[in-house]
């Protein structure tokens, strides 16, 4: 028990040397260590999700949601201990503020993996909804990139409305000429029964007409035969282009499309928009709680103690500052007392020799030229 109270005050970001010294503030150090050790694993969860729904590979998925989760621990944990309670409520709140933004967005980046999760059934819905009407979509770009199947239909169309055209006629002839045998009068018969001259000539202009009806269809038929052909060479062009769309229609199942679908049944759907609003409340109040919990929470021993640390730091620091700077002027000092001095003595001797030498070559100078005067 007491291994797991230390890894949940290292998860707070506290001293354990100094908790030790005030068991009083134990639980409380205990309960923020555990809100930011979830919040990560939380986090290391919806990551794990988020990048298997890109990946569609566990392990890969696995290894950055763990990292996913030690980054945003790591984070939470920093937030966490860069908080000091000190004596003016206002300081605290003024720098707490920074921290707060940083949570809320850590809280937004958390919630919505997990928000696609718990509507996967509803977002699944909605993608096959999508992926039916971008097949119908690309069927129907299909179909006007390929005019030539209709303009043969409707040649095959016009084919067989020729035949049926004829064996209108030929039903005509046959019922005139079953009329005329039968003795029926018509428009077209003269009532008289049995087969006589009319009779003859309906058969013959029946015969001729199921002769040409016959020629018509083998005709007919073998070109329909041959507009179905290509008809069918056409259609398998047009679906090897949509077996090359396939793959993309299929695959519309990426992170953004599940977030642009769970947008649309939050428009749609007022429960699952206030379903969505209470889910991101929640991890809001996650993962700010700890930074509230320091904000709200009395100064305590943990507090005083930590202080007192800190500011025999700064007390030790100022000190070996003091010492270090009286040290330096020490040396300072005595260096200008004695290198100084020479060093001007020094620059004196040089510039009398410098100034005799100068001399002596000037008095050299008008010698010879009183010389060359004489």
């Amino acid at each position: 028990m007491q291994k797991v109270t230390e890894f949940f005050w290292f998860c707070s970001g506290a001293n354990a040397g100094i908790l030790r010294r005030t068991p009083t503030e134990s639980n409380k150090y205990v309960g923020i260590g555990a809100t930011v050790f979830f919040t990560g694993v939380l986090a290391a969860l919806a990551a794990g999700y988020a990048l298997y729904t890109i990946f569609d590979q566990l392990f890969p998925a696995i290894i950055f949601g763990l990292l996913w989760g030690l980054v945003i621990f790591n984070l939470d944990r920093f937030i966490v201990s860069s908080m000091r309670k000190k004596e003016n409520a206002w300081a605290e709140w003024k720098l707490a503020i920074p921290r707060l933004v940083l949570a809320v967005l850590l809280a937004f980046v958390i919630s919505k993996p997990l928000e696609l999760k718990m509507f996967e059934k509803e977002i699944n819905r909605e993608l096959d909804r999508k992926k039916t009407e971008f097949i119908a979509e690309s069927k129907a770009n299909l179909a006007q990139g390929f005019p030539e199947i209709q303009e043969l239909e409707e040649d095959i169309l016009a084919l067989n409305a020729e035949v049926d055209e004829a064996e209108a006629f030929r039903d005509k002839l046959q019922r005139e000429y079953d009329a005329e045998r039968f003795g029926e009068k018509t428009t077209e018969t003269s009532g008289i029964v049995g087969l006589g001259t009319n009779a003859k000539k309906k058969e013959e202009q029946l015969d001729a007409a199921q002769k040409a009806l016959d020629d018509l269809k083998v005709r007919n038929q073998a070109r329909v035969d041959t507009l179905e052909k290509q008809i069918r060479d056409f259609i398998a062009l047009r679906q090897l282009e949509f077996e090359k769309q396939q793959p993309g229609i299929d695959g519309f199942d990426g992170l953004a499309a599940r977030i642009d679908a769970l947008s649309k049944l939050t428009e749609e759907s007022s429960a699952m928009a206030l379903a969505n609003i209470f889910i991101i409340l929640l991890f809001i109040a996650i993962e700010t709680s700890p930074i509230f919990v320091k904000l709200i929470s009395s100064r305590g021993p943990y507090d005083e103690l930590l202080e007192l640390r800190e500011d025999k730091v700064k007390l030790f620091k100022d000190e070996r500052w003091t010492k270090a700077k009286g040290e330096s002027e020490a040396r300072v000092g005595y260096f200008q007392d004695t290198h100084f001095y020479a060093t001007d003595l020094d620059k004196e001797k040089t510039n009398r020799k410098n100034k005799a030498k100068t001399y002596s070559e000037i008095d050299e100078i008008e010698e010879k030229w009183g010389r060359k005067q004489f």
